[in-house]
């Protein structure tokens, strides 16, 4: 008679639990809206903060190259230029990320040939533009973090 108290009981304790998860749930969605609402306010306000440009990195002088991140025209396209150095020979990768001001954000990849370039489409406002530059011994170096602002006629 004793296991059949038992998984009588179990059987209780069992429903117990399934209903009291169902009455748990029900405050849930609440919480999720409330999550949802707070995310969207953080990607807004982490979309302005990327347009804030931070500190870039200092190169060693056998790893010196330059890339020269162009004035943006009248159509808003960004010319980025790989403009070499004397560590060329050890670069084996440069992205480019642009920041957009309307929150886009946009990557491409310059190949590590002295005046390859690649031209980013920005918009009508102050967007950023940052590139990192991949070294053969694995090095990951940011050397460019600047803003551009639309030229307008004037």
């Amino acid at each position: 008679m004793k296991p059949v108290t038992f998984c009588i009981l179990t059987v209780l304790v069992c429903i117990a639990a399934v209903l009291a998860g169902c009455t748990t749930t029900n405050g849930t969605p609440a919480a999720t809206a409330t999550q949802a609402a707070t995310t969207a306010g953080s990607t807004a306000t982490a979309a302005s903060d990327n347009l804030v440009p931070s500190p870039t990195d200092a190169l060693p002088s056998q790893n010196m190259v330059t890339v020269s991140v162009g004035e943006k025209d009248y159509a808003g396209m960004i010319p980025v230029e790989f403009s070499g150095g004397t560590g060329q020979i050890h670069v084996k990768k440069i992205d480019v990320t642009l920041y957009r001001a309307d929150g886009e954000v946009t990557t491409a990849s310059i190949p590590p040939n002295k005046g390859d370039r690649v031209e980013l489409e920005g918009t009508r406002q102050t967007d950023r533009v940052v590139v990192y530059i991949t070294f053969d011994n694995g090095d990951y170096k940011k050397t460019n973090d600047e803003t551009r602002s639309y030229r307008t006629r004037g």
